[in-house]
């Protein structure tokens, strides 16, 4: 990741920190990650230099108005005016790892076909928790394409127990 989205990161959880909500705001700007990954017009809107910079933030205050909190919309749109909504999605990746290395925890990064309820989060955590030998905070993002099952991303390592990686597996033997 570049240094500079890591500066970016690091100076959001200090925010985040001191307001005492880094828990809340890493799950945002999760979140919102996310959804500029989904969107390339709202990406390519919210990087274009040819849109004013206050319009831009007035998309972010917009979107998430009321959706997150003051302090989540305050940095994305501080990122935003800054010019650098093309390293929103690193920024928030760090600020998630920033966020479980507090806590003496890994991320893994976890796609399924469907959304997991509060039961099945939990305990694929466990699981994932005792696979590695530490303590893992999942984050969900659901991707139908995978058909079933689960990808789980914890630093390098990829674990693919998904339908579609079992069926290649079977394209492949025959």
């Amino acid at each position: 990741m570049a240094e500079r989205s890591v500066s970016y990161a690091d100076a959001v959880a200090a925010v985040a920190r001191a307001e005492g909500n880094l828990d809340v705001v890493s799950d945002e700007l999760f979140r919102i990650a996310r959804a500029l990954e989904g969107s390339d017009e709202l990406r390519m809107t919210l990087s274009d230099r040819q849109v004013p910079a206050a319009r831009r933030q007035q998309i972010v205050e917009d979107l998430l108005g009321g959706q997150a909190l003051e302090t989540t919309t305050a940095l994305v749109s501080m990122i935003v005016a800054a010019g650098r909504s093309s390293d929103l999605i690193g920024i928030a990746q760090e600020a998630v790892e920033i966020n479980a290395r507090d806590r003496g925890r890994s991320v893994a990064e976890v796609r399924t076909a469907v959304a997991l309820t509060d039961d099945q989060a939990g305990r694929l955590s466990a699981a994932l928790s005792a696979a590695t030998g530490h303590q893992v905070d999942i984050k969900v993002i659901v991707d139908p394409s995978i058909m079933g099952g689960v990808v789980a991303t914890i630093g390098d390592e990829v674990i693919d127990g998904s339908v579609r990686h079992r069926l290649s597996q079977l394209r492949d033997t025959f």
